[in-house]
């Protein structure tokens, strides 16, 4: 949703640093993109969905409005007031411009190769969408109630009344949040001050960021001009990357079956949260 700079140095977070199983011997060890498929999947598609917006006369410095709805962005009139649900996901694979696309990814990149051991490939994706969804849906929610005079829907049938959202930082804010949490776990096979750096590592990212962002908001509010950063996206997905780790125990040391366990309860409580939140939605006035 905004862009931000790369929060965490890499020798300060290495990317999986501490979590990757030591190689045996006698095997070959894993390229990085095996050992961490769901991470470079939506590094994938992200990439995937910038080209095809570029290789299609989408403007890379500033993209119009229209041009990032076409591409699957979202506001808070085409999802509450024409019932396009389906871009409060699309939204977390679109972004405005080079700098943006590499701030987010370069984040995603070093928080998703810590977490995929922890949560698994199929965690990693479900933290992703769920989490990025919810910071969507609170943007959305913000949006509408913002706008002056929302109650009168007809006065704002043009969709450039409310703001375009896209970008994956609700999203990576999500991961960091269930980073904080699986990372406190006494069940991981790494040094007590090693797991405290790191850990230490992720709250930074998020507080600094949080605060970056809302700086950026309030210098642009004030001098009316600058950039346009959805820190309720990053509010929204932060929170919800806390409460999906909330019931999980981190794959590594614990047992199999109790891990899957405490990963469907994690996705079974989020989707219902979720689902409530939407139908919450549809309630207010306009």
């Amino acid at each position: 949703m905004g862009s931000y700079p790369p929060p965490i140095d890499p020798e300060i977070l290495p990317p999986g640093a501490g979590y990757l199983p030591a190689p045996q011997p006698v095997r070959r060890r894993k390229p990085s993109w095996a050992s961490a498929p769901a991470t470079y999947l939506l590094l994938g598609i992200n990439c995937a969905v910038f080209l095809a917006m570029a290789t299609h006369g989408v403007g890379l410095g500033t993209p119009t409005t229209d041009q990032l709805m076409k591409w699957g962005a979202d506001n808070a009139g085409s999802v509450l007031a024409q019932g396009q649900w389906w871009r409060i996901v699309t939204a977390m694979f679109v972004h405005v411009g080079p700098l943006h696309l590499v701030t987010n990814m370069w984040c995603l990149w070093n928080l998703g190769l810590l977490a995929e051991p922890l949560l698994g490939s199929t965690g990693v994706l479900a933290v992703y969408i769920l989490t990025g969804a919810a910071g969507n849906l609170l943007s959305t929610m913000i949006n509408w109630l913002w706008l002056p005079n929302y109650q009168d829907w007809t006065k704002y049938h043009d969709l450039g009344a409310f703001p375009a959202g896209a970008g994956a930082s609700g999203a990576v804010f999500g991961i960091a949040g269930a980073l904080i949490i699986l990372l406190k776990s006494n069940r991981l096979p790494v040094p007590p001050l090693e797991l405290k750096r790191l850990r230490r590592s992720v709250i930074y990212f998020a507080a600094l960021n949080l605060i970056l962002g809302a700086s950026i908001s309030i210098g642009t509010w004030v001098a009316h001009y600058g950039l346009s950063i959805d820190n309720w996206a990053h509010l929204g997905g932060f929170t919800c990357g806390l409460l999906f780790a909330a019931p999980m125990v981190p794959r590594f040391g614990s047992p199999r079956s109790v891990f899957q366990e405490r990963l469907h309860i994690a996705i079974a409580m989020v989707v219902i949260i979720l689902v409530l939140f939407g139908f919450y939605l549809t309630k207010l006035p306009g």
